[in-house]
C-alpha cells in the first residue's frame, strides 16, 4: 500500500487481504498510518515507496494517496512491472489519463480503480446478478444519487482544492458514471449536461457542494446528482441509492441505510410484471478483490474490463470539465 491519505485506505487493504492476498508493506503519512499499521501488523512500514516498487516480491500495489498524485504512482508502479488498484478517483487531469492509457498499453499490467459503491455493497452486486439475468429487460436508464456529510473540520487542505482533489463530479459522480456504463453497457457515451455549485458553503469558495450530470449513449441514458448535503440526523454518511430502469421493471438499490424501515445497508427491491419484493442479500458474495488476485496471476481481466476502466475515469473528467458553475444563491457571494 503506498498513499493513507483517504479512510479507503481500509476498505481497499481489507477487501484484498480478505480474498487472500498477503499485506506485504505500506508506505505514507495521514492520520491513518498509526491504526492501518495496528489493522495490520504483519506488513512492515517502509519509509521510502522504493521499497516496495523495488521488491520483487511484491505483485499488487494499492494507492489511496491524495487523488492528483495518483495516477502518477500507477504509472510509475505500472513501469516497475507491478498491477495497481487505485481509490478513486484515480485521475484529476485527462492529460494523466492518456499517459497512463500508454503506458498500460506499453506494459500490458493492470490499473483498476475501486469503485466501492458497486464493489463493495452487496445489493448492488446481486442488483448486478438480476440485470445480467434479464430479470427487468434491456437496460434503459440508471439514476445513482450520491449524498455524502461535508465533515468540514475533519477535512484536509486538499480536500478544497478541486486541482488536487479532482472536483466533485470526478470525485463523487466517479461511483454513479461507472454504474452506468456497467449497467446498460454502453461503450460510446457522452456527456449531455453536467452542473455544479456551491450553495451553501461560501467559506469554501472552491468547494463544489452540489453537482448533477446526464449522459446518454447506444439507447440508454443515466442520470448523477452528488452532494454533500447529509444532515446529522441520518445514521450513516449518505442516503445512496440506485435505479436502474429496463423494458419489463426496475431495481432500486438502497446502499447505506433504508430509512426508517429497516436497518443497515445493501438493500433492495426488484419490480416486474408479476411482483414487487424485497430481495435480501445478506448472503451475497463480494467477488471484485477475489477476481482482481486471479486476474493478477492469470494476466486476465474477470474483474473489470481495462477499456471499462478507463472509460468511466473518462467520462468523469469530461463531465468536471463540461460542468456549468451554477452562480450562488441571492445574498449569498458568488464563490
Amino acid at each position: 500500500m503506498i498513499g493513507l491519505d483517504h479512510p479507503h485506505v481500509f476498505s481497499m487493504a481489507g477487501q484484498v487481504v480478505g480474498a487472500g492476498a498477503e499485506l506485504a508493506a505500506f508506505c505514507g503519512d495521514g492520520p491513518a498510518v498509526d491504526l492501518f499499521g495496528k489493522l495490520h501488523p504483519t506488513a512492515r512500514r517502509v519509509d521510502e515507496r522504493d521499497a516496495i516498487l523495488e521488491d520483487p516480491s511484491i505483485h499488487l500495489v494499492l494507492g489511496a494517496g491524495i487523488p492528483c498524485e495518483r495516477a502518477p504512482l500507477g504509472i510509475e508502479v505500472m513501469r516497475h512491472g507491478k498491477d495497481f488498484l487505485s481509490d478513486k478517483p484515480a485521475f484529476t487531469e485527462l492529460s494523466q489519463l492518456e499517459s497512463a492509457r500508454a503506458v498500460q498499453a506499453e506494459t500490458g499490467q493492470i490499473f483498476s480503480v475501486f469503485f466501492s459503491e458497486r464493489f463493495e455493497n452487496q445489493a448492488t452486486v446481486r442488483a448486478s446478478e438480476l440485470v445480467g439475468q434479464g430479470a427487468i429487460g434491456r437496460v434503459i436508464q440508471t439514476i445513482g444519487l450520491g449524498p455524502h456529510r461535508l465533515n468540514a473540520a475533519s477535512r484536509p487542505d486538499w480536500f478544497f482544492d478541486p486541482k488536487r482533489s479532482g472536483g466533485t463530479l470526478n470525485d463523487l459522480a466517479s461511483h454513479q458514471i461507472d454504474q452506468f456504463l456497467h449497467f446498460t453497457g454502453v461503450t460510446r457515451p457522452r456527456i449531455v449536461s453536467a452542473r455544479v455549485a456551491n450553495y451553501a458553503h461560501p467559506e469554501y469558495p472552491e468547494l463544489e457542494d452540489f453537482g448533477e450530470v446526464l449522459m446518454e449513449g447506444e439507447g440508454a441514458t443515466g442520470y448523477v446528482r452528488v452532494d454533500w448535503f447529509t444532515p446529522d440526523g441520518l445514521s450513516t454518511w449518505g442516503d445512496g441509492r440506485l435505479t436502474v430502469l429496463g423494458t419489463e421493471g426496475y431495481l432500486e438499490v438502497r446502499k447505506n441505510v433504508d430509512i426508517a424501515v429497516r436497518e443497515g445497508g445493501s438493500h433492495l427491491y426488484l419490480v416486474d410484471g408479476a411482483q414487487t419484493r424485497y430481495v435480501d442479500c445478506s448472503e451475497v458474495a463480494l467477488p471484485f478483490a477475489g477476481q482482481l488476485l486471479d486476474d493478477v496471476v492469470a494476466r486476465s481481466e474477470t474483474a473489470m474490463s481495462q477499456e471499462h476502466c478507463f472509460l468511466a475515469c473518462e467520462l468523469g473528467l469530461r463531465a468536471q470539465s463540461a460542468a456549468e458553475r451554477v452562480p450562488a444563491p441571492r445574498g449569498q457571494a458568488n464563490p
